[in-house]
């Protein structure tokens, strides 16, 4: 039988020398490029071009708001009144409305004009019809008051956002 003799921690170390080293740093080193590309992929650029080569402005505007580059609630110009024309007054029938980029307009009762928003209040859909004096979102079947965007049936519970309108000298409907 032969005589097996242990090895000694400084002798196991010594076959080791430099792998324990060199294996520690190319894991750092693969840990540092990894770090710098996610560094990298997460910082800003101020040079008003988005990574696919678009413009794009480094002051947005809010989402809701009109802007000065074709943000405007319904797409109108300003006319003869103060504010910008959403709709011709002859485009809105008595007892129904139209329904805006933005917004929808109603007329309730000849001459009165009335404005809210065209996202239904249950699950942010856009509503989709006017009809029977009523506004609807088609999504789930929410129905809302032309004269005060109130719900009237459906799962909506809170009115449309009210936006004050007028008519203007030129027979337009303009926010007001």
């Amino acid at each position: 039988m032969t005589d097996v003799q242990p090895r000694t921690d400084a002798e196991i170390q010594q076959d080791r020398t430099g792998s324990t080293s060199t294996r520690r740093v190319v894991l750092m080193g693969a840990g540092g490029v990894g770090v710098a590309a996610a560094l990298a992929a997460c910082g800003t650029d101020s040079s008003n071009t988005n990574p696919n080569g678009t413009d794009f402005n480094n002051n947005p505007v809010p989402a809701g708001s009109a802007g000065t580059e074709g943000g405007s609630t319904g797409g109108g110009s300003t006319g003869g009144g103060g504010g910008t024309v959403l709709v011709a007054a002859s485009e809105v029938a008595v007892g129904g409305g139209v329904i805006l980029d933005d917004l929808v307009v109603t007329q309730p009762t000849e001459g009165e004009y009335k404005a809210f928003s065209n996202v239904c209040t249950h699950q942010q859909c856009k509503v989709t019809e006017i009809k029977n004096k009523q506004i609807a979102c088609k999504c789930h079947n929410s129905y809302f008051s032309i004269e005060d965007g109130s719900p009237i049936s459906g799962p909506a519970g809170t009115a449309l956002a009210a936006t004050k309108v007028e008519l203007d000298g030129d027979n337009n409907i303009v926010t007001a």
